[in-house]
């Protein structure tokens, strides 16, 4: 069992934290994502960035798709460039896992406008462009790592914190007053499909996270993809019996043990550690399968956190990990 983090970290420094990470979790370390140095180093902006023959722009309201590419995007895209030229300095021959984390397609089109107004979520050929469109652009952006850093184990981590709203039509419309409709489990199924096997040439293997509660693995399982990253604290007991038999059917598991909705709250080593013994003894399941197949992680992104204690979240949860495997095979 090991540990590791989901990309939000605080802070503007991409080096500085591109060092500390690979110290801190290497071999399994992550791509920083540092959200304060503007909307296109956020979630939707990084993804924004790469989309293939797609145009957008930043309005008040958030990204827009458009006839060509916007200022904001091309800005975007540069510090994404700019971002692997410091990341294939750092990491010259490194050689573990690094997990490149990338906004999924139904949380991207429930995130960003059609030209003419509301989310392009509300249109199923939209939906379809830009699943297509950011597969594109992904499968480009990790080759380009891999490339760069051809000792390394590149992974996606597809982030969907909004598929439960998307596919319970949960997601308010423009003007606030209704709801999507929601997104059939057929159709966003056939979305990840399209980004998994984009990515399948490029990448070891691809893990799907989603912090939110109600992620149905089965349209996750459906889609081909190898991992889920999900939050302990949100599941339910009908939760834990799908995430027993993902597990069982031979997939990987990050578990988020650490909150991380309330920013720079660090709770004992022996909390974390008693709380995960106790959710991963709720899976009944052999000892050396859980420590194979689960990893540990805070159970969201620390870019809404100060530094020193997003660094000693890390570090807690990189600690807890060894302790865990040691109490469970006991």
């Amino acid at each position: 069992m090991h540990a590791t983090g989901l990309g939000s970290l605080p802070g503007t420094d991409f080096p500085g934290a591109l060092r500390w990470v690979l110290d801190e979790v290497g071999p399994h370390a992550f791509l920083p994502e540092l959200p304060a140095r503007g909307p296109g180093s956020g979630i939707v902006g990084r993804a924004v960035a790469l989309l293939d023959g797609l145009g957008a722009d930043l309005q008040p309201s958030g990204w827009r798709l458009t006839s060509g590419h916007g200022a904001d995007q091309r800005r975007a895209l540069a510090q994404w460039r700019r971002d692997l030229d410091d990341l294939e300095e750092a990491a010259a021959g490194y050689d573990g896992e690094l997990r490149v984390a990338i906004a999924g397609p139904l949380t991207l089109a429930a995130s960003i406008s059609r030209p003419l107004g509301d989310l392009a979520l509300a249109d199923h050929g939209a939906r379809r462009e830009l699943a297509e469109s950011l597969a594109a652009g992904a499968a480009t952006a990790l080759a380009e790592i891999a490339r760069r850093l051809p000792s390394a184990t590149v992974t996606a981590q597809v982030d969907e914190p909004m598929l439960p709203m998307v596919l319970a039509g949960g997601v308010p419309t423009a003007s606030g007053f209704s709801r999507h409709r929601p997104v059939a489990d057929g159709e966003a199924t056939a979305s990840l499909r399209t980004l998994r096997e984009a990515l399948g040439g490029t990448t070891h293997d691809v893990v799907l996270h989603c912090c939110a509660p109600g992620l149905d693995l089965e349209v996750v399982r459906r889609a081909g993809v190898g991992g889920v990253s999900v939050a302990a604290g949100t599941l339910g007991s009908g939760d834990w019996d799908a995430v027993g038999h993902w597990l069982e059917g031979g997939g990987e598991v990050v578990l988020g043990v650490l909150a991380s909705d309330v920013p720079d709250h660090l709770p004992g080593l022996d909390d974390v550690v008693r709380a995960t013994v106790r959710w991963l003894g709720r899976l009944e399941l052999d000892p050396d399968l859980v420590d194979e197949r689960v990893s540990l992680s805070p159970a969201c992104g620390l870019g809404l956190w100060t530094t020193g204690p997003a660094r000693a979240a890390l570090g807690l949860v990189r600690r807890a990990a060894p302790l865990v495997a040691e109490q469970l095979s006991r």
